[in-house]
């Protein structure tokens, strides 16, 4: 069984939002073991919603649309609807009620405009909305279903979760879709396709690989099909123990771990603090360790050093080190990370100095030259790095590989 998914707005396509309602109904579909085949954008022009359901409809065993429900003129789904459908508009009463309630509740008078809402196409299956004024609506034709949906992210959820949820589970033809995330860093996309090449190979017929890079981070997406639940947990579960015996130290999480929350976790359960020395990320690596709900167990707290003279004030770093090899070098990270430690009174520390750019870079460190230490106490490793020379990619990329090898330093792994 397969689906396919249509945004209607103009909105859209010029940039102003961002679809995520496309993203979340995908999830719930390959939830429900119905393959998306087509997520398709299209503006508010009655030809194109025509043309676009309509062969979508021919295609498609699902069709889900979200927007032009509204109360404005710019809302022109349902009257397509009702072309399509060869039917005319009728007031579906509990709609109605519930449309006048809400105001009453608010102390707002009721408009034409609003009353109009309660008006659907008299061949679907109305879909109450208990979080908002525009019902959903259930169509049939042949073998396929339309089912269109309001625009707004929340009052489509509702409507998913209390109404549709239950029906698409009860039709006939779907399958079993499992997908699983492997979360991996420190090998570049192609380093990583060379050294698992062979596992890759390997793969059984029902299951597919894909890779999916951003700042480091590479997640590999598993997906498999199957009759069963326990049939494809089975084979994905064994696919992802053959791998971590090729890339054990790279593999960090699984499906929406962070880095951030297994750094967390670490130093939960080793009972352990951490500080942070920051310059060029500006705060980055503080903004992501205080992201996580619970924080404060293992957080003293941060420092951006961002001048010369507050590494020297702040972090106790030598002027002579800072004369000698520049601010950003090994020994000046180092010194940044160990004082880190014994200032903040912290276990481990962080500590980072680079060259973001788009300016400040020589022959010698080119923008995006970044070192990056980690400390526990005394004992400390920096580490080089030559990024890019894009300013938000240089400060993503440090901050995500300083907090990776912390992971690896609690871990006593190879950094």
């Amino acid at each position: 069984m397969n689906a396919a998914i249509l945004t209607i707005g103009q909105e859209i396509l010029i940039g102003q939002i961002v679809d995520t309602n496309s993203a979340w109904i995908s999830q719930q579909l390959n939830g429900l073991g119905i393959d998306v085949k087509q997520i398709l954008s299209i503006p508010d022009e009655s030809e194109v919603i025509y043309s676009s359901i309509n062969q979508l409809l021919n295609t498609h065993d699902i069709v889900i649309t979200t927007g032009g429900l509204g109360p404005t003129s710019d809302d022109i789904t349902k009257p397509v609807l009702c072309k399509l459908f060869n039917c005319g508009l009728v007031s579906h009463g509990p709609t109605l009620n519930h449309i006048k309630e809400i105001f009453t509740k608010r102390g707002l008078p009721v408009t034409e405009l609003n009353i109009h809402q309660a008006d659907v196409p008299e061949s679907c299956d109305v879909l109450m909305n208990s979080a908002g004024t525009a019902p959903g609506m259930w169509f049939k034709r042949n073998n396929s279903v339309l089912i269109s949906l309001p625009g707004v992210p929340f009052e489509m959820k509702r409507i998913f979760k209390e109404h549709i949820m239950q029906r698409l589970a009860g039709l006939d033809g779907r399958k079993v879709i499992l997908h699983r995330t492997i979360l991996t860093f420190g090998l570049p996309e192609s380093f990583l396709a060379e050294k698992i090449s062979d596992w890759e190979r390997d793969l059984p017929q029902n299951i597919s690989l894909a890779y999916l890079p951003n700042h480091g981070i590479i997640r590999l997406r598993l997906s498999c099909t199957g009759k069963n639940n326990e049939e494809v947990e089975s084979l994905v579960k064994h696919q992802i123990e053959k791998l971590s015996l090729i890339i054990p130290d790279n593999i960090y999480g699984f499906d929406d771990d962070t880095l951030e929350q297994v750094v967390g976790k670490l130093l939960k359960e080793t009972q352990s603090t951490l500080s942070v020395a920051e310059s060029c990320t500006g705060g980055t690596v503080a903004q992501l360790i205080t992201s996580i709900p619970g924080a404060s167990q293992y957080f003293r707290g941060g420092v951006v050093a961002y001048s010369n003279m507050l590494k020297m004030n702040l972090l106790s770093v030598d002027k002579d080190a800072i004369e000698k090899h520049g601010v950003v070098s090994k020994e000046v990270v180092e010194e940044m990370a160990i004082n880190s430690c014994r200032i903040m009174d912290s276990d481990y520390a962080i500590a980072i100095s680079g060259i973001a750019g788009p300016d400040g870079g020589t022959s010698e460190k080119p923008v995006g030259t970044v070192w990056i230490a980690v400390a526990k106490h005394e004992k400390c490793v920096a580490k080089r790095f030559n990024f890019s020379d894009s300013r938000e990619v240089n400060i993503a990329r440090s901050a995500y590989n300083a907090l990776n090898m912390l992971r690896l330093f609690i871990q006593q792994k190879n950094l």
